[in-house]
């Protein structure tokens, strides 16, 4: 089973516990790009969950849904404030990053955030973008990098500018001319 498969099993079931309990939550990470190019490997998925007026951190909700679930097992990280979720129906078992909406993505989940695909939530292409820019702009890796620069190039003409950090996409355009001209694009689209 290519890992790529093995990481949709995964956000399928983490999806449907938390769908269960009501709580928006959106994937995103190199997992995306991978469907997106219909390639088997991927390393990388990320679950954003929203936070509600009654349960103001997300961790708890995503704790609360996961109770009881023999295929989950919850890691939380206090020194670093960072909760994982790991899938152990395979071999090796698989780790979810759960990162709180508006911090790490759009802060409300709907239809003008998220896409499905396969059934499970994604981030959509422009606050994919915008995620995947964040974590660049943080790490400063190449994987980041050609992640962003294969969406943009192939999908310029969904995103939304309004959601991509201007500056930030600039910065990145100098390392990466190979994005150079969807963005250029994008912002004529946009009358910019």
């Amino acid at each position: 089973m290519s890992e790529t498969k093995r990481l949709l099993e995964a956000a399928s079931s983490l999806s449907q516990l938390l769908r269960t309990r009501g709580v928006r939550h959106a994937f995103h990470g190199n997992v995306l790009t991978a469907l997106l190019t219909d390639t088997p490997q991927s390393d990388e998925m990320f679950c954003i969950v929203e936070a509600t007026s009654s349960h103001p951190h997300p961790f708890r909700r995503v704790r609360e849904a996961i109770a009881g679930s023999e295929d989950f097992k919850i890691k939380h990280s206090t020194w670093t404030d960072r909760l994982y979720v790991t899938y152990h129906r395979f071999i090796p078992a698989i780790e979810i990053e759960i990162l709180p909406s508006g911090e790490a993505g759009p802060r409300h989940l709907d239809g003008t955030t998220v896409m499905r695909i396969h059934g499970i939530p994604f981030l959509t292409i422009s606050e994919f973008i915008r995620a995947k820019l964040n974590i660049w702009m943080i790490r400063g890796l190449e994987r980041d990098a050609q992640d962003i620069s294969y969406v943009l190039s192939r999908y310029w003409n969904r995103v939304d500018i309004n959601r991509i950090p201007e500056q930030d996409m600039n910065q990145f355009i100098i390392g990466h001319s190979s994005a150079a001209s969807a963005w250029t694009a994008l912002k004529r689209k946009y009358g910019m």
